[in-house]
């Protein structure tokens, strides 16, 4: 960018200011020289990363947890026997003979009338597919207990993948690292990391006039502010401070110090030397440090208008105003949106915390309940999503903008209540782009490639169903689905409605994933495997969750058959692929590449549509807008096909 110089003020020898600029004027050709630029990165171990943003997307080497396990103390059994208890007429249950702590494998199944003790976080056993809390059951004799209230099929129980799905990206590229995301890493076993390297900020004070604390005051001298303030901010915004002192107003010194510093800093910061007056010299000092040199010098602010803005050969050079009030109201309006990007850290953005509630949360009647969750933008105002998984989840923290409290006297908080958000970080950005509904391993590749832009993208997995509901209240923009009717015998087209309309994804096979080598299913097709799974009454399945179109799916293929495993209910591909290999189970339904990543035998069922529901009236949204041009291009065509998709025509 090329720079007009000075003009001289006739019989004065002061220097004028540039053309005067707008704040958005001056900001704009500041990030125009400096971006876009390579963010400098390295590996750290993970207990260092404290506050840095990655320079690459996480995803999970390992599910978590690997097993399904229980979340309370208790017994392991099958709900089905307990369908009929109540405090009147009790149910009792025979004791297996062992028990399960934390890293004990289980070895006896849990068969009908029968129950295994279980400690908290113990992998579940073969048959079992619910827990029972202890303080629920009353001993009986002859190694029995009596159980006096009914379950339900999954309670108290995390499956296998529920919290983080191997192979799911857990963080994206810029997220900034704070001690939840430090929790998930290590959940997964992470060691080390890349993230973008701190910038080094140079900061100096000019003034013959300045002394550094602690020293003898003399007469017209003042003590030096500016300095500590703003290396202080400096560390507060996600950069590496290095105070190297006032200089007085000696051009030939503080040049010297001015090139020293750039050599070995990514970024110089000065206070003072800026004005008009004849001694201040920092900015004729600029125009020899490199190109272009001077970018904005005078920007219509008040307090502000001295802020001098240069890059020199790459490096931003800022010269911020003497007086600290003005130093750091510039430095925090036009300094620290630059800086934080060099960073790779999110912009600062005051968020909002009065929301409203969706849908109906229950709650436990007795305790005062906090309930984690996420911010969506809905048609008329913030939008809280629960986020939790259960008790055991590490995105559940991880993942939410702040949480809500239901008193201990309600048992639940009704849904469209407007209520209070009380906020982790005072940074909460609402996102660019929400999704809301089946989550498959190919969105992550449309929503890194949006990442990677810039676009800000929260995908919420509720299941299709739930994603249509969001999309139908105004809560998301795309609703992704992959829901079959049977009297069309087509994909989600019918199910859309008013306002929204259908965005092709890609296709994806579903089928039956089962251990390599065993004879049920090995060589078959699928009615025949079927057929003789039903047909054994050890040959164990493993479903999936009611909403997920997976589960319409495999209620179709069975009719009225509900086999042993029917109420085993998972909510991802991950966790059946999990039950399977694990010997949890002997059969499930899954994607293709799923099994092969789980190195499952695979008997193709059918090529399902995975597609979008779109919101009409967010279509020309920006983010939606760069969605839809992401998803169809040559990039992501190629990426989905390597995962074993076929993208749609």
């Amino acid at each position: 960018m090329n720079t007009v110089p000075p003009s001289t003020r006739h019989g004065t020898g002061q220097e004028q200011f540039l053309t005067i600029l707008s704040r958005e004027e001056a900001l704009a050709r500041f990030e125009e020289a400096l971006f876009p630029r390579q963010a400098p990165t390295e590996k750290r171990v993970l207990s260092e990363t404290l506050g840095l943003a990655l320079a690459e997307d996480v995803a999970a080497p390992v599910d978590v947890p690997p097993f399904d396990r229980s979340n309370v103390d208790g017994f392991a059994l099958r709900a089905a026997d307990l369908a009929a208890a109540s405090q009147a007429c009790p149910v009792r249950l025979v004791l297996n003979a062992e028990s399960i702590a934390c890293g004990t494998v289980p070895k006896i199944s849990v068969l009908a009338g029968t129950a295994t003790p279980i400690a908290t976080g113990g992998p579940l056993p073969r048959g079992a597919d619910a827990i029972v809390m202890v303080e629920h059951t009353h001993p009986a004799e002859a190694g029995a207990i009596e159980v006096r209230r009914a379950v339900s099929p999954g309670q108290f129980v995390s499956s296998a993948g529920s919290d983080m799905a191997r192979g799911e990206v857990l963080l994206r590229a810029g997220t900034v690292i704070g001690s939840r995301e430090i929790g998930m890493l290590a959940a997964c076993g992470i060691a080390r990391i890349a993230v973008v390297r701190k910038p080094r900020v140079a900061i100096l004070s000019t003034g013959d006039e300045l002394l550094q604390p602690g020293e003898s005051l003399r007469q017209a001298a003042i003590y030096d502010a500016n300095g500590p303030i703003i290396s202080a901010a400096v560390t507060e915004n996600g950069g590496e401070a290095n105070f190297l002192g006032a200089f007085p107003d000696d051009e030939a010194k503080l040049e010297a110090a001015m090139r020293d510093a750039l050599a070995v800093h990514d970024v110089l910061i000065l206070s003072g030397g800026t004005s008009k007056g004849a001694g201040d010299v920092s900015h004729r000092i600029i125009g020899r440090l490199g190109k272009p040199g001077i970018i904005a010098h005078g920007v219509a602010l008040k307090p502000g208008k001295p802020l001098c803005l240069a890059v020199c050969d790459g490096k931003p050079v800022i010269i911020l105003p003497g007086f600290p009030t003005s130093a750091m109201f510039t430095f925090h309006d036009m300094i620290v949106p630059v800086l934080r990007r060099i960073a790779g850290l999110p912009p600062r953005v005051d968020a909002q915390v009065a929301v409203q509630v969706p849908f109906r949360i229950p709650s436990e009647l007795g305790r005062t309940e906090f309930v984690m969750v996420s911010l969506v933008q809905g048609q008329e105002e913030l939008v809280a999503y629960p986020t939790g998984k259960g008790s055991g989840a590490i995105t559940s923290f991880a993942q939410a903008d702040g949480f809500i409290r239901i008193e201990a006297l309600a048992d639940h908080m009704p849904a469209g209540l407007g209520v209070q958000v009380t906020l982790f970080t005072p940074q909460v950005r609402i996102p660019d782009l929400v999704i809301i509904g089946s989550h498959c391993i190919g969105l992550d590749l449309v929503v890194g490639a949006l990442s990677a832009n810039g676009t800000s993208v929260r995908s919420l997995a509720v299941g299709s169903l739930g994603g249509l509901a969001a999309a139908r209240r105004g809560e998301c923009d795309l609703a992704p689905m992959h829901l079959f009717d049977a009297k069309t015998r087509s994909y989600n087209t019918p199910f859309l409605g008013d306002g929204i309309e259908l965005v092709p994804g890609w296709r994806r096979m579903q089928g039956l994933v089962f251990r390599p080598g065993d004879r049920r299913f090995e060589g078959r097709g699928v009615e025949e495997a079927i057929s003789g799974a039903l047909a054994d009454p050890d040959c164990l399945m493993v479903n999936r969750n009611q909403g997920s179109g997976t589960r319409i799916l495999i209620d179709q293929l069975l009719g009225p058959a509900r086999p042993d495993g029917y109420w085993n209910q998972p909510r991802s591909h991950n966790a059946v692929a999990a039950a399977v290999a694990q010997e949890r189970a002997d059969w499930g339904v899954t994607i293709a590449p799923v099994a092969r990543a789980a190195g499952l035998g695979f008997i193709p069922l059918t090529e399902e549509h995975y597609d979008f529901a779109l919101v009409s009236a967010r279509k020309e949204r920006p983010a939606v807008q760069a969605f839809l041009a992401a998803s169809q291009s040559p990039e992501i065509h190629a990426a989905l096909e390597r995962a074993g998709f076929v993208p749609a025509a």
